[in-house]
């Protein structure tokens, strides 16, 4: 017997997913049932010709993705759903609520249709968006010619001490790399706006609500004058959710594999592959080194790594990682230094995470790793309770078994 999955389904339990990973709610069942009432109401409105500006909707509904909870004799009849339409906005205007657009990166006919945004630029502004680029995980998969086309659609802004980037519950339009500034990140946790992190002078915001059609996460407030390029979310779909659904393919069934993220359920593995980046290291290459501080951790591929302690200018081998094994994990849950170095022996791939990506993705990385505490309660110990001269020196490195 064969069933038929309605469309929308799958994005619609994805996007009500991400709110429930965001929000946390302690009654999962009222959370949902005013989800989906509120997604009801919104869908009501649209028909209606009414504005949804006035909704505080936890998601935009799609169409083929409503849930109604009307009685079948108060439905509309003949009625057909009209394709929401975006409102025309400037570069630098925010979105405030609007429906979000039906995407498939797997239609190749889309990439066809949607038409090519190219802002020019001087040689110097493009050396410049270069090197704020080189380090950003999501384009690390992309080919030349892809990347040639991100680097066209991007324009800078600049942006001075107090303003508001994104908004918490906005819907997305840009995507949002660093070239110089520094920025706080707050989010809103059981009614009270906190500070949850910093950006300083390097980094990229804003891809989740651009990934899941869902709204801004969390708000992003400058704390010094900047500058910033940006994407907008037509370019950023077309080629970077459309790559990252290639690279799920590629990697969902190996990340299940990995120890550490053996707990997390399939919905949030899946989100974890696309903050993933992919880096190759050459024999002999050092990856980590002794005394950086930690802002990512890494996923072996293949090849094998050795983790190396240096102390009073003497270095021994403590560690040597191989595919599916991990190391500087423990950048997930401390800021402290890196413990050790890595280097590559012969040529080694890994997956890369950037942390400030994971805890906006999933939540706070202590919340996750509590669901793998015992595989942490040796190196916590020797973390905090021995003398940092001590054993702490092969903490936040993952020893093969």
């Amino acid at each position: 017997m064969s069933i038929e999955i309605p469309a929308g389904l799958e994005d619609l339990l994805v996007r009500f997913t991400v709110e429930v990973l965001r929000d946390q709610p302690r009654d999962l069942l009222d959370f949902a049932v005013r989800y989906f009432q509120r997604l009801n109401q919104n869908q009501n409105q649209n028909r209606g010709g009414g504005s949804s500006e006035s909704l505080p909707s936890p998601a935009a509904a799609r169409p083929g993705a409503v849930v109604s909870f009307t009685e079948p004799d108060a439905e509309r009849s003949g009625e057909e759903d009209e394709e929401p339409v975006a409102p025309v906005a400037s570069r630098f205007t925010r979105r405030v609520s609007v429906s979000a657009e039906t995407y498939n990166p797997d239609d190749e006919d889309e990439e066809l249709r949607e038409p090519r945004i190219v802002h020019p630029k001087t040689d110097e502004q493009r050396q410049r968006l270069q090197e704020a680029c080189k380090h950003i995980l999501l384009f690390k998969n992309l080919d030349a010619e892809q990347m040639s086309q991100v680097l066209d659609a991007m324009f800078d802004r600049r942006v001075e001490v107090g303003e508001h980037i994104i908004e918490q519950d906005d819907d997305g339009d840009n995507f949002y790399v660093i070239e110089r500034g520094t920025f706080s990140i707050y989010m809103k946790v059981d009614g009270l706006e906190r500070l949850v992190g910093t950006y300083n002078n390097r980094g990229s915001f804003g891809e989740l609500a651009l990934m899941y059609n869902t709204q801004r996460a969390a708000t992003i407030i400058t704390t010094s004058a900047g500058a910033l390029w940006c994407l907008d979310r037509t370019t950023f779909r077309r080629i970077i959710v459309r790559n990252n659904a290639k690279k799920r393919k590629l990697y969902e069934g190996f990340v299940e594999s990995v120890p550490l993220l053996e707990s997390l359920q399939s919905v949030e593995r899946m989100k974890v592959v696309d903050v993933l980046g992919c880096q190759t290291y050459s024999d002999g290459e050092r990856i980590i080194a002794q005394g950086d501080g930690a802002d990512c951790f890494y996923i072996v591929e293949s090849g094998q790594v050795r983790i190396v302690l240096n102390k009073k200018g003497a270095e021994t081998e403590i560690a040597v990682c191989s595919r599916g094994q991990y190391f500087g994990e423990l950048a997930l849950i401390t800021n402290k230094p890196r413990a050790a170095s890595a280097y590559a022996v012969g040529t080694v791939k890994c997956l890369v995470m950037d942390v400030q990506a994971f805890e906006r993705l999933l939540g706070p990385c202590k919340d996750i790793m509590k669901r793998n505490i015992a595989n942490y309660e040796e190196q916590l110990a020797r973390l905090f309770d021995r003398d940092v001269d001590g054993p702490t020196e092969t903490a936040g490195l993952r020893p093969s078994p």
